[in-house]
């Protein structure tokens, strides 16, 4: 097979100089200031080399002309990492040149024809990239220059039009990219002091992007959101202003999506982070998982009666009255869902000493609407297990308060003693109503006929 007629060649070293001079023209290089070092003139040459982007999908192309692309790439990290002063800058401008030709690229349309059901499955179903022999050793080089060099040497080429094309990167399908994503942005945000809070709000403005499209499939919130975790973990007591609105404006929200189960674990860890610095925050943060409870998703149910266990155990007593009757409200749903999974994870929930607390906090207005649930349970639920779980937490909350439990099935049974009245009532009248249309047909018949 012929050679693909843009495939990169060895030039002469003359020319080679004099193409990246050109390349690099933007900093004002003179000819005679670039390294005449025969080790600094090699890296050139291979620097230029591998600027030439292989598409793996191009007929023309040839696996021997990809494999030694690869292995100028590993000789260039090579090179770079054998050198006894740091990069100089004559190499610098033409090596990001190639990294960011190498790197910032168009990105296939994300593949939406699969529908996650469980956290894992995005990288189950994930994208293999083609050029990823190429893009790993390209990500290395990078992630060695920035942790090798000081920030201010990186300054020139590290900037905000940088970050937010790494950032684009995070939609890659590949988990490969992404971990190595993840490495060189959080890399940038932990040197790079006077970046950070541009890089919040670059990270922000994608979450937000993501909540707003409901039907987008973004494959990187979860490896954004464990950069928060990291971020957060860092974060002083008390926290600042700009951090709480990102709890309340950006975490909270992201529990709406339909695929919070692939970044749940992630998503989770931020928020216990937040709550664990300031339990007062877990008012706003569990009120807003109510919020947007889902209807249908039953594995999304699951995951979320997890996470308000373990917000609750967190929390501080004087935070459990104010949520006690919302919480148990939403567990007595849960309890009472034809989905057996959800019903036995929420009566699972029972078993938890600080959740029990909580529901004691407001026990005249949490009991009646629990036994009513368990009662439904007993008598209407198709799963055996569930039952059984109904009737151990029965037990518990009757030898909790027997007198109290006993008054609610009192009040149980003469509501229901109420409705049955109600519901006879009504079938009265009906019946009543249907005798007195059939009298009035039969009137209007016999009229009729004696008219005729």
């Amino acid at each position: 097979m012929g050679v693909p007629r843009n495939s990169p060649k060895i030039f002469p070293k003359k020319k080679t100089l004099q193409y990246l001079l050109d390349l690099d023209s933007g900093n004002n290089h003179k000819h005679g200031q670039l390294c005449s070092n025969p080790k600094c003139e090699e890296i050139l040459s291979i620097i230029y080399y591998c600027s030439y982007i292989y598409t793996f999908t191009d007929p023309l192309e040839t696996p021997l002309q990809q494999n030694l692309k690869r292995d100028k790439l590993m000789k260039l990290l090579s090179l770079i990492k054998s050198l006894k002063r740091p990069v100089p800058d004559e190499i610098l401008s033409p090596l990001f040149a190639m990294i960011s030709a190498n790197l910032f690229r168009s990105l296939p349309p994300p593949n939406t024809s699969i529908i996650c059901i469980l956290p894992d499955d995005d990288d189950v179903f994930a994208t293999p990239e083609a050029a990823w022999p190429h893009l790993q050793l390209v990500y290395d080089i990078l992630l060695h220059l920035i942790i090798s060099l000081e920030p201010n040497t990186l300054k020139g080429h590290i900037n905000n039009s940088f970050l937010l094309n790494l950032l684009h990167l995070f939609q890659s399908e590949d988990p490969r990219e992404r971990e190595s994503l993840k490495n060189v942005y959080h890399r940038i945000y932990s040197n790079f002091t006077s970046y950070r809070s541009f890089m919040r709000k670059a990270m922000n403005d994608v979450f937000l992007h993501y909540i707003s499209e409901t039907d987008q499939k973004h494959s990187g919130i979860g490896d954004l959101l464990e950069i928060w975790g990291t971020i957060i973990n860092g974060f002083s007591v008390p926290l600042k202003e700009e951090h709480k609105f990102f709890l309340t404006r950006v975490l909270i929200h992201l529990h709406r999506p339909k695929g919070m189960q692939v970044y749940y674990k992630q998503l989770a860890y931020c928020v216990y982070q937040f709550v664990e610095k300031e339990p007062v925050l877990g008012v706003d943060v569990l009120r807003g998982i109510l919020r947007y409870w889902p209807v249908t998703n039953c594995q999304k149910e699951v995951l979320l009666i997890g996470e308000l266990e373990e917000l609750v155990e967190i929390m501080e007593p004087e935070q459990h009255r104010v949520l006690a009757l919302p919480l148990c409200k939403q567990i007595t749903r849960c309890l009472n869902s034809c989905n057996s999974q959800v019903a036995e994870r929420a009566l699972y929930i029972w078993n938890n000493e600080q959740f029990v607390k909580m529901a004691s906090q407001d026990i005249e207005e949490v009991f009646p609407i629990v036994v009513e649930g368990m009662e439904k349970n007993l008598k209407w639920h198709w799963s055996q297990s569930v039952q059984q779980l109904t009737e151990n937490v029965q037990e518990m909350l009757e030898e909790m308060e027997p007198s109290l439990y006993s008054k609610c099935l009192s009040q149980l049974d003469l509501r229901e003693s109420a409705t049955n009245q109600e519901e006879m009532r009504r079938k009265q009248r009906w019946e009543s109503i249907e005798e007195a249309a059939k009298r009035n047909q039969y009137i209007q018949d016999s009229q009729l006929h004696v008219t005729n």
